[in-house]
């Protein structure tokens, strides 16, 4: 786990001030590796690379980066390959290892598979490789965008790097991608390559990326597929999953140094916490965060029988007011840009306990895409088993629950009522696509908010229908595997986004063993009726390890992601704090935005409501980086030019 960086030529010829380039992006990532530094740059000086390091596999020198062969070809890379030994022992009659690090294993698998080296590989990563050879550059990007991967073309320069805001210096000017921003308040997430910096792009998930002879290509390597298994029954995708999640459990503990957890109280984290203290290897600490200010936001007794089963410490923050004012500014600037709810804010801070006392962390990210937990999906399908019903249309293929069974299970809605008025406000039983696009927009209380006439909500929508009603991957209109596949697809990889940058802030590596490909390509050929039967949401997951939880985790029915006490704070402690960010002269004026409206309607909205998160991060993203625009044109021009960085261990 570490940071990576770099910039190349188009058209062969050296880059200018390359050195200073390459200190001014070893500089913005440097958060990502305390562990040592090192830059190097191609014989003719039309490519460089940056590498900070988070030493987990392999601590000595010899697996410092970037990491040469003989060509030369140099690697810069950040992530893990869990499945490096068993390719050390394929790749060893070839190739002669110095060191015993998952790097090596990348640089080796690519000198004898080139590209398709992608396939071989099990785990989550975002590498470039510079191949002197043939003056090439291979980057790319695990399959689901555990690791970040970001790029922008400057007139001749290709630069890249792990985080966003390492390229803010190299842009002409920092502007604000308005389809970007449609899409991020419509969502509080982008779907596609486009961030909400004008320029700058994301390497999509499961891509690749060449540039050779001066030409950029981007292509797609895997993807998940919804391929139905109807041969087989439940007790066997139960043993199924059995097997494949307690062997992604035991290959994500690899590492030379000691592996916690995160566990929040639910089902997927405490799940991945007890299994990896069932193994020979164990687990000696959790970490979880609390608010005891106000009443309804502390979970903490159920992430303590969790850490109890997996026979570990609990360690615990208990978060204020006090701390959201001293470290939101530092959430947006590690964020990049806003994205994907409050409980950024959160796991910052319980990142930051976790990295006083280990380097590395499990989590349970992926559980609610992979295994049907969001509540929505129980609303959504609801809705339409009313109309099947109605319609008489139970056995067309759409549906794989009946209004029967699923009603013992609307209980699981009772703290979502205000979502539910709003979702039936304006009607019922419209096409599938137009439906849960209402369920996933944030944006419907945000009308005096934004100057909608400025922005493409149509082509928000346009965008989110060609993913969700995608033929090549959702075979069927199966509306459960589409709306799954929905969130796989575009929410996931912005929770993803924060679970990286909240603990790479603090040099912290963050596994996510639920995403393990083998685990989720098997996941996609399990019928809805088996995941979902009878509108149990993770029934499937619940079924197999039912018994490994604790009764109350298992059966617990208000489970609510991470929520933080926003409405509260911001009428009470934070009042004042929220309404001088607003009120400044800045803010006054953004384009798209009515700073005036969005303090009229603050007080107004629900106890969970993403609009008063959204905008608020949306104003101080602009204040760190658009109103701090000459700071960071600065960085390149104050940088003398120095030697390279020498690579350390």
């Amino acid at each position: 786990m570490c940071g990576i960086a770099g910039i190349v030529s188009l058209d062969g010829t050296p880059v200018p001030r390359l050195d200073a380039a390459l200190h001014v992006l070893d500089r913005m990532i440097a958060h990502r590796g305390p562990d040592g530094h090192g830059a190097w740059t191609s014989p003719c000086r039309s490519a460089g690379l940056v590498h900070r390091r988070l030493a987990i596999i392999d601590l000595s020198a010899a697996a410092a980066q970037p990491m040469l062969a003989p060509g030369p070809t140099a690697i810069t890379y950040n992530g893990e390959i869990y499945n490096y030994l068993e390719l050390r022992e394929t790749l060893g009659d070839r190739w002669s290892f110095r060191s015993t690090s998952d790097t090596e294993c990348i640089l080796a698998t690519y000198e004898r598979h080139g590209a398709d080296c992608l396939d071989r590989l099990r785990g989550m990563f975002a590498f470039a490789i510079w191949d002197d050879r043939r003056k090439a550059l291979f980057c790319a990007r695990d399959r689901f965008g555990i690791k970040p991967f970001y790029y922008a073309t400057v007139g001749n320069l290709f630069v890249f790097a792990s985080e966003a805001k390492a390229l803010v210096p190299f842009l002409p000017e920092i502007e604000t991608d308005p389809a970007a921003l449609a899409e991020y308040l419509t969502f509080q997430y982008t779907l596609g390559e486009a961030t909400l910096f004008r320029g700058v792009k994301q390497l999509l998930p499961g891509h690749a990326l060449s540039i050779e002879k001066g030409q950029v290509k981007v292509w797609r390597y895997w993807d998940v597929r919804y391929d139905i298994d109807f041969e087989h029954n439940e007790r066997y995708f139960e043993r199924r999953l059995i097997e494949l999640l307690d062997d992604t459990v035991a290959v994500h503990l690899r590492s030379d140094v000691p592996v916690g957890a995160y566990v929040s109280g639910g089902i997927d984290s405490s799940l991945i916490a007890i299994l990896a203290g069932k193994t020979e290897r164990g687990i000696a600490d959790c970490f979880h965060g609390r608010f005891t200010d106000h009443p309804g936001y502390d979970e903490s007794a159920f992430a303590q029988a969790a850490v109890d089963k997996a026979g570990a410490n609990l360690h615990t923050i208990d978060i204020t007011a006090q701390h959201f004012r001293d470290h939101i500014a530092d959430v947006i600037y590690h964020l990049d840009f806003p994205v994907a709810g409050p409980g950024s804010f959160p796991q910052f801070m319980v990142s930051r306990l976790a990295a006083e006392h280990l380097k590395v962390v499990l989590g349970g990210q992926g559980g609610d895409e992979a295994f049907g937990g969001y509540a929505r999906y129980l609303l959504a399908y609801f809705e339409q088993c009313i109309k099947a019903a109605l319609d008489g249309t139970y056995k067309n293929g759409n549906f794989v629950v009946t209004i029967e069974s699923i009603v013992p299970n609307l209980g699981l809605l009772r703290e979502y009522k205000p979502l539910m008025a709003e979702f039936w406000r304006e009607g019922l039983f419209g096409p599938l696509d137009q439906r849960y696009f209402r369920l996933v927009d944030r944006s419907t209380d945000m009308v005096e908010e934004v100057d909608w006439a400025l922005l493409d909500k149509p082509q928000v929508f346009d965008s989110f229908r060609a993913i969700f009603n995608n033929q090549d991957n959702v075979h069927k209109e199966a509306y459960f595997d589409k709306m799954t596949h929905f969130d796989f697809k575009c929410l996931l990889p912005a929770l993803l986004q924060v679970e990286d940058r909240m603990s790479m802030a603090h040099g912290l590596e963050s596994r996510v063993p639920l995403l393990d490909h083998p685990l989720i390509e098997f996941l996609a050929t399990v019928p809805a009726d088996v995941k979902f039967a009878g509108g149990r949401m993770k029934h499937l997951l619940k079924l197999a390890y039912g018994h490994e939880l604790p009764p109350a985790i298992a059966e617990r029915r208000d489970k609510m992601g991470f929520p933080v006490p926003l409405k509260e704070w911001f009428s009470g402690e934070l009042h004042d704090l929220v309404h001088d960010i607003f009120r400044g002269r800045n803010a006054r004026h953004r384009p798209f935005l009515n700073s005036h409206a969005v303090l009229a309607n603050f007080e107004t909205a629900g106890r969970f409501s993403r609009k008063v998160w959204g905008l608020l991060s949306l104003e101080l993203w602009h204040q760190m980086f658009h109103d701090r625009a000459a700071h960071y044109r600065r960085m390149l021009s104050d940088t003398p030019e120095i030697a390279p960085i020498a690579a350390e261990g």
